[in-house]
């Protein structure tokens, strides 16, 4: 069963690019305490991820900041070093964006958000949404019904219904 409004999140282990490598980051903290949005894409570099949902977080980050946001997280099920290349290539790092991987899906498959298209090569990955969490719970969530859609998970549409 997916996630849902008012859903705690359940504790995972993302993992990051930090100055020494690939770095273990523990959902669970990072949430506690704080408001943040999360925002999840089917893959790194593919189309609609890279041309139009990463760039409306961009755009839209200082509207996020306004609201008392404490940070922006994308989550996809890619690899640090993909996610790394990914956020320089994207302007996502410098826009201070988090790339947060789930390179075995686990996270993905604890809230219900996988989904598998092996025509395109796709297994395993995230469905496409964008969640407002405070302190650990899910308090907005727009998820897409097509992966290849972003409208109402798009920066644009979370900030407007916030």
């Amino acid at each position: 069963m997916a996630i849902s409004k008012g859903d705690t999140l359940p504790n995972a282990t993302l993992v990051q690019f930090g100055e020494n490598g690939p770095e273990a980051v523990e959902l669970g903290e990072k949430l506690k305490g704080r408001k943040v949005v999360i925002f999840a894409v089917p893959g790194a570099f593919t189309p609609t991820c890279h041309s139009a949902h990463v760039p409306s977080f961009i755009r839209t980050k200082d509207g996020f900041a306004d609201k008392g946001v404490d940070e922006i997280i994308c989550v996809s099920v890619n690899d640090p070093f993909v996610l790394k290349a990914w956020g320089e290539t994207t302007g996502a790092s410098e826009a201070g964006i988090t790339m947060l991987g789930d390179p075995e899906s686990a996270f993905t498959k604890a809230i219900g958000m996988d989904f598998t298209a092996p025509p395109a090569g796709l297994i395993a990955r995230s469905k496409r949404y964008a969640m407002l969490v405070e302190d650990g719970t899910v308090t907005l969530l727009h998820a897409e019904e097509n992966p290849g859609a972003c409208e109402i998970s798009a920066g644009e549409g979370l900030l407007e219904a916030m």
